[in-house]
């Protein structure tokens, strides 16, 4: 399951603060049922454009990850939260919106990665695709 958010705030300053992103990444995979394996790391960015500066953050969980990319000048945030097994997306919204006190909220949800197949299922269905890419002729 992929969880995308993108999200405005009229607080810059909690785009521009790597505490309340690093905070936002400790504490969310536990609150989502997700288990962390790396502390998470937070840098700061600046570029040739000086309004397109931010923090991208992220955080490796056995599950995948969750990642956060700030652009305070713009007050626009990014987060995507990435796992192989379900999660509260709506839970996971909520502790978005309320991290970065976000006041207009897109979302995308979509169902990836939360199917494992055995080895034999796996060259079974690549097999069956290959026929049907592959060009029959007929003698």
């Amino acid at each position: 399951m992929h969880l995308a958010i993108d999200g405005y705030t009229t607080h810059a300053d909690r785009l521009a603060s790597p505490e309340v992103v690093y905070r936002f990444l400790d504490t969310c995979p536990e609150a989502i049922g997700m288990t962390k394996i790396t502390r998470p790391a937070v840098i700061t960015y600046r570029g040739p454009v000086p309004e397109d500066w931010g923090l991208s953050g992220f955080v490796i969980i056995a599950e995948s990850h969750i990642s956060v990319h700030t652009f305070p000048d713009r007050y626009f945030v990014h987060v995507d939260i990435f796992s192989c097994k379900p999660f509260d997306h709506a839970k996971a919204q909520a502790l978005t919106q309320e991290a970065f006190a976000l006041g207009v909220v897109r979302t995308w949800l979509l169902e990836r990665g939360l199917e494992h197949y055995s080895p034999e299922t796996a060259q079974r269905l690549l097999a069956q695709e290959r026929s049907r890419l592959t060009p029959q002729t007929t003698p």
